[in-house]
């Protein structure tokens, strides 16, 4: 499935993202890219070791922590430590590709299984010409250049890719989620009835039958978790 996620950052989280990222060192992108990714992957990347990316990881994290829909679409169990890209010049496009299955932690600790993708906007749209992200699956060819601090989410599997950046400069942080409900169509599932009973307590409260179905699913979840 593909979500929109408005506004996972707060203006402040936002203005603080930019100000870590705006004098940051980048080093060439494909250092995290597979096989088939590396022929196509041209942008820029910020390194493991710089020092501005534990305190733009911690911000992501916080923000995503707080986040309902975003719980709800993901369902993460495992989130691999989000990464930083740059498109900007020559180095300006990421041709179509679908995102390896494992992904290493990057302290080498062991693997993620990447069964949902997210990218996050950290430049506003009229700040770049071309950039974007263009997302392929079953549900069609959709195209998402989004404001600043807004996230879209979508399967690992689907077939990607960002389209030349002709001006300016597209910065970004993307991650990959293990989620605790590996089959999409069950997670899709859980995600249809948990906004439906959101919408149910604010149109008739916690009636009875609203109770029992949150219990139905909440039940599912412990089903199908792993």
């Amino acid at each position: 499935m593909l979500q929109h996620v408005p506004d996972v950052l707060t203006a402040e989280e936002l203005a603080e993202a930019r100000r870590l990222l705006a004098n940051a060192s980048w080093v060439d992108g494909r250092v995290t890219a597979g096989t088939q990714a590396a022929i196509v992957k041209n942008n820029q990347q910020l390194p493991e070791n710089a020092p501005e990316i534990r305190a733009l990881r911690q911000l992501v994290h916080m923000a995503l922590g707080r986040n309902p829909l975003f719980f709800s679409t993901a369902l993460p169990s495992r989130i691999l430590p989000p990464f930083f890209n740059r498109y900007i010049g020559q180095t300006n496009h990421y041709g179509f590709h679908v995102d390896n299955a494992m992904r290493m932690m990057p302290d080498g600790s062991g693997y993620v299984r990447a069964d949902v993708s997210a990218t996050l906007f950290l430049s506003e749209p009229d700040e770049y010409e071309g950039g974007e992200l263009m997302i392929e699956d079953t549900f069609g060819r959709h195209a998402f250049k989004l404001k600043a601090g807004s996230m879209v989410v979508y399967p690992s599997s689907s077939v990607h890719q960002v389209t030349p950046v002709t001006k300016g400069a597209r910065v970004a942080c993307f991650m990959f989620i293990q989620s605790m409900v590996r089959d999409a169509e069950k997670r899709r599932l859980l995600y249809d009835m948990d906004i439906s009973l959101a919408q149910l307590r604010q149109t008739v409260g916690e009636s009875e039958a609203v109770v029992h179905l949150t219990g139905v699913y909440h039940n599912l979840l412990r089903l199908w978790a792993e």
